[in-house]
């Protein structure tokens, strides 16, 4: 079982930036994919980025491609999103997960955090 927990939302203006943490804990595995996926008010869940534990691999939705950054930290357990020129379409709340695969691409794993909420004024 792992559990994770997301911080760093909050509230920015339109072509700002904000960085995203999501802290992993259980240490059930030792490989798996970590990815980033959103639900904005009155839309369904969409998947943002993820990136393969150990191998390098990055995925990102193109909505986001060129804006948002992924990566992670194998010593803290911790994968970032650096978000940068936010939209106002960018507010949702944010969830960290967790894929019990070295590579996931797109596709969600079992893992959920709570999430942290984004929000971007016009």
């Amino acid at each position: 079982q792992v559990q994770l927990v997301e911080s760093g939302g909050g509230l920015v203006q339109a072509g700002g930036a904000l960085r995203l943490s999501c802290a992993a804990s259980g240490r059930t595995f030792s490989s798996y994919a970590m990815g980033w996926f959103r639900r904005a008010p009155g839309k369904e869940r969409e998947f943002v980025a993820s990136i393969s534990w150990s191998g390098g691999i990055t995925y990102y939705a193109n909505s986001v491609k060129g804006r948002f950054t992924i990566s992670r930290d194998n010593a803290k357990n911790t994968v970032y999103l650096q978000m940068n020129s936010l939209k106002p379409e960018d507010t949702a709340v944010y969830y960290c997960n967790g894929a019990r695969v070295k590579d996931a691409g797109p596709t969600p794993g079992n893992y959920w955090g709570k999430g942290t909420l984004v929000t971007v004024s016009s």
